[in-house]
């Protein structure tokens, strides 16, 4: 049993495999503490490491002294404006303006694996994780403020085989009088800063996003979030903490990820005591949600992974628990097909005729799925027009969708097509027919981006007609991929369809709207490949592969800025999810030029594919697409299912990278390296590997993409090196390698090790 509760002592312990989390009630009015988060312990009864003994005058035993206790004590779900002065977790306002809460300990319940609450995130629309009855269990602490009317249920999902606890809060106003809820969050943490502790997060921009940083743990708050409308390219809804000596194979360290698309705000706040609390949840800047008597209103989930194997266990835990128990896509763990883009070939200069001859070379160099990005709709011929009119521009293709996924289809190869659905251009026939579906302040200029405004899509009759449109296409057409792309932030944001005191909650309706459709698309057509886009990765969060199993990473392809790209992305999610593809040289975003080998390389990490004309490419280039679609598939389930390691970062060290993925039988692995930066006067760089059987043989192979093309000089060294030889696994692991220094910046190598 993964949750033991002890009623007379009112303790919940909560175990995974190697974690132990605790929970203690206290004092006769029910302070809900949260005692301790770590590697698996025995006892239960820690309720000493709640520190209520350095306060002697608790309020049960001296109330005239209650608030230091408030502003001392570790929380599992603190209240607001009743002397705790760290961030709180819940705050509503009354009819009176009042905004004080504090929640205490009411009930429990247990649950077998995890059901679809009332007021959990599934039944709200929001993405939740999944699992059967004998992987998991459910605690539910039922928490109350008897003078504000609020009833909170606590919900806690332990799994027996991976260190995750899946949390979310539902509020009920168990009152006649309405209230508003201002804040929400989905988890509350609290952690002792002994040793000190980092604060890791994943700030960024387009085209560079997810990029990792990490900072000392300081007193004050350090806050990452976003009012966007969106998770963003900005901030990644994720934060952890780590013992400042972890590294990627040792220390402890905490994760925190929240199952959200929207604005989303993460916390952490270290206070004078060296207590640091972590907060997350739904970003409270500008949210309001009205509740009456008897309502109720679901967070979204979060994640939370413990670690006492370093961050590459934690990453591991999240690619297991989000490739098991978030997606739901028939291709998660299946062969998906190596696609050619058209955006980066031909953007919107193209007719019928242009698209098929890149379709007939792809086809011929074994690519298995063409993509029809921006231009084919409306009277699209640059981004100042047409969204929303999404029936196809026959001056430019003659038979429109119809014809070319027919003929599309004739070459063997399947048939994608972009579209931006929740956007609209003011030059559009919707939105001269609509133009209240749009969000807008009546009197106010509409911000503009992109040429874009943003339909409301907490309107179900603007997600119907928007629907409507695309699901006939899909049927049509035979469209058997779909990429979404939404470009462009939130701005005015307020619905012509909402009362005054409820347009607080057109942010978290929009969200809800887009999963609304996002779901109905996948539910009517389950054997739709379904990619996300945001600008690239602007949403690139767990919430979005409830949907797709596969999101757009980046629209920096250049193979070099991916590196780090991949990397800070791969901290939380798997490399099955991140779309990534071999583009032209010089790249379109740096004007950087790199071997096409080693492009191949880097996007090898993810969901392959290209973006480029196939038809402009050199012969020998050409002649390389096969090799590198036949290592893609050779590899795929690896890449799908293995275990990640990080082994060198070139964010760190400025000069090289690698990585390697490991099968969960550990009979084969793939190791990359690419030098970034060479250096004269090294001979070879050590690199140990990791995840091994330590008991094992294994041969290495250096893998060739190109095998018309000589391999570099320090892959040629290499190859020679390990032929008609087996090493150990402890060997490999411990010793390691010497990878040969090559002449060049940007040359990448590939091992794959083989165990005898």
């Amino acid at each position: 049993m993964s949750i033991f509760v002890d009623e007379k002592k009112r303790i919940f312990k909560l175990d995974s495999k190697n974690a132990s989390y605790v929970i203690s009630v206290v004092d006769k009015e029910g302070f809900v503490g949260q005692a301790y988060y770590g590697a698996k312990i025995a006892d239960a009864d820690v309720a000493y490491m709640l520190k209520t003994a350095d306060y002697p005058w608790t309020p049960e035993r001296y109330n005239r002294e209650r608030v230091p206790f408030m502003d001392y004590f570790a929380f599992e779900y603190a209240g607001y404006g009743s002397g705790d002065y760290r961030p709180s977790c819940v705050e509503i306002r009354d009819e009176h303006g009042a905004t004080a809460v504090n929640p205490v300990y009411k009930s429990f319940k247990l649950h077998k694996g995890k059901p679809e609450f009332e007021g959990g995130a599934a039944k709200a629309g929001m993405p939740a994780v999944f699992a059967s009855e004998d992987e998991c269990q459910t605690l539910e602490l039922i928490l109350e403020d008897a003078a504000a009317s609020v009833e909170l249920s606590l919900y806690y999902t332990v799994f027996d085989e991976l260190d995750a606890i899946i949390k979310s809060v539902c509020i009920r106003n168990t009152g006649k009088k309405d209230f508003f809820v201002t804040k929400l969050m989905s988890s509350s943490m609290t952690l002792e800063n002994e040793p000190s502790l980092d604060i890791i997060s994943l700030p960024g921009a387009w085209a560079r996003e997810r990029r990792i940083q990490r900072q000392k743990a300081m007193y004050g708050s350090f806050k990452a979030g976003s009012n966007r409308g969106i998770s963003s390219n900005q901030s990644s809804p994720f934060m952890a903490v780590a013992e400042s000596t972890a590294t990627q194979r040792e220390g402890n360290v905490w994760g925190f990820s929240l199952i959200y698309s929207g604005n989303h705000e993460i916390e952490a706040f270290l206070n004078a005591n060296d207590s640091l609390r972590v907060t997350m949840g739904i970003g409270s800047d500008g949210f309001s949600w009205k509740l009456s008597g008897g309502e109720f209103f679901a967070s979204p989930e979060a994640a939370l992974v413990y670690s006492g194997e370093g961050l590459g266990g934690m990453s591991r835990t999240y690619h297991d628990l989000y490739r098991g128990h978030i997606i739901r896509s028939k291709y998660k763990f299946m062969d998906r097909p190596v696609l050619l883009n058209s955006w980066e070939a031909a953007y919107f200069d193209f007719d019928t005729e242009k698209l098929l001859g890149i379709a007939r070379e792809a086809a011929a160099r074994k690519v298995e799925l063409f993509v029809l990005d921006d231009g084919w709709f409306g009277k699209r011929n640059s981004d100042d027009c047409s969204l929303g009119d999404w029936y196809a521009n026959e001056e430019k293709m003659p038979g429109g969708l119809e014809r070319l996924g027919e003929e599309v289809h004739k070459l063997g190869m399947k048939f994608g097509v972009w579209f931006e659905p929740e956007m609209v251009n003011p030059d559009s026939d919707l939105y001269r027919a609509h133009p209240d579906w749009a969000l807008h302040v009546d009197g106010r200029t509409i911000s503009e981006s992109r040429h874009q405004l943003v339909l409301d899509y907490s309107r179900k009759e603007v997600r119907d007609f928007i629907y409507g449109m695309i699901s006939s296409l899909v049927r049509s057409a035979g469209i058997d991929y779909i990429k979404w792309d939404m470009n462009r932030n939130l701005t005015e944001v307020w619905s012509a369809a909402l009362p005054a005191d409820r347009q607080g909650e057109v942010f978290h309706r929009y969200v809800l709207g887009v999963y609304d459709i996002m779901n109905r698309l996948v539910t009517d057509f389950p054997d739709l490949l379904f990619e996300n886009c945001s600008s690239g990765g602007a949403r690139f969060d767990a919430g979005m592969l409830y949907y797709s199993p596969q999101i757009w990473c980046s629209d920096d392809t250049d193979a070099v800025e991916r590196l780090a790209v991949q990397e800070g992305t791969a901290l939380v999610f798997p490399l099955s999810t991140m779309g990534a593809h071999v583009s032209v040289c010089p790249n379109h975003v740096t004007a950087r030029s790199t071997p096409f080998e080693t492009r191949a390389m880097v996007a090898l990490a993810g969901t392959f594919g290209y973006e480029l004309d196939m038809t402009k490419l050199s012969d020998a280039d050409k002649n390389a697409v096969p090799q590198q679609i036949a290592a893609y598939h050779r590899f795929g389930s690896l890449m799908r299912e293995g275990d990640y390691y990080r082994l060198q970062s070139y964010r760190e060290n400025n000069l090289w990278d690698s990585w390697m993925v490991v099968a969960k039988d550990k009979k084969t692995a793939l190791v990359t390296v690419v030098q970034v930066m060479t250096q004269p006067s090294r001979k070879s760089r050590r690199l140990r590997f990791e995840g091994l059987d330590s008991e094992k043989q294994y041969s290495i192979e250096v893998v060739q993409l190109d095998k018309d093309t000589p391999l570099h000089q320090g892959a040629e060294a290499d190859r020679d090196e390990f032929a008609g030889r087996t090493f150990s696994g402890s060997t490999l692991m411990n010793a390691g390698i010497m990878v040969h220094r090559t002449t060049g910046d940007f040359q990448g190598t590939m091992y794959c090790l083989t165990a005898k």
